[in-house]
């Protein structure tokens, strides 16, 4: 996307969340300081209907943003020796095109509200756009409670790359993981695999569910999602790709030596 052109829209959107609000401008006018901005009241948002105008903008800047970074497959994974329908990918799991990708979403599953927070559900409501929030407000006021731990919905990915967003609400383990934490944790992902399967979907991937402020040791998480994961795959006849998406390179060592790479 022409860095003029990235301004334009930042500028336009920017303009629009504020007035909505009722907030003043903020004093960014280049690029870089205009997303910051446009960021922090995308994730502040609350989930009002959008116009068209704005949606057209945010999607446009969106996919442009997406465009830029890269957009990756599954061809860029790494297959397990022992069973190629195990992959493992280390990036950012918003630039990855497959059937599903995993969100480690909270209990209200309306996204992470901290401006411009560098966690997952941050990151991905941010770049599916604010029809993420929407649909999933829609889905908690239609089950009328929070979502439970171990579960899972199915949205749509709107300017993701992938085709749909599958969310999770992993257990709150605070470092030590009970019996309990550790079924719960299980439960994410049959509850994930259950609902692509059963949407038609031949690929997910999955983000290390529980393991950053819910404080699952990593290495036991990474356990308990790979036995969990081959479990399932053993007992339904399902075409299932299906890749452990990590983003540090701790979460990588241990994958590469649970999955023999």
């Amino acid at each position: 996307m022409e860095s003029a052109r990235k301004v334009q829209l930042l500028e336009n959107l920017v303009e629009t969340l504020c007035a909505e609000r009722g907030e003043q401008l903020p004093a960014a006018s280049d690029a870089d300081g205009l997303w910051t901005a446009f960021r922090a009241l995308v994730n502040t948002r609350p989930p009002w209907p959008a116009s068209g105008a704005f949606l057209a903008a945010q999607d446009e800047l969106l996919q442009g943003v997406i465009e830029e970074a890269g957009i990756r497959t599954i061809a860029d994974a790494v297959q397990c020796p022992a069973d190629p329908r195990l992959l493992l990918w280390r990036g950012d799991i918003t630039t990855l095109a497959v059937d599903a990708i995993v969100n480690a979403a909270n209990s209200q599953m309306l996204g992470c509200w901290v401006p411009g927070h560098h966690c997952i559900d941050n990151a991905i409501h941010t770049f599916a756009g604010v029809q993420l929030r929407c649909e999933c407000a829609r889905i908690i006021k239609a089950q009328g409670h929070e979502e439970p731990t171990g579960a899972a919905k199915i949205t749509d990915a709107y300017n993701l790359p992938a085709k749909h967003v599958i969310h999770t609400v992993g257990p709150i383990a605070g470092g030590r993981p009970s019996k309990e934490h550790r079924a719960l944790l299980a439960s994410c992902y049959e509850s994930c695999l259950d609902l692509a399967a059963e949407n038609g979907l031949h690929s997910i991937a999955f983000c290390c569910i529980s393991t950053g402020v819910f404080g699952f040791p990593q290495r036991e998480a990474a356990e308990i999602a790979l036995q969990t994961v081959r479990n399932w795959l053993a007992v339904h006849d399902a075409d299932m790709n299906v890749v452990f998406n990590v983003f540090g390179s701790t979460d990588e060592l241990i994958y590469r030596d649970l999955l023999g790479l």
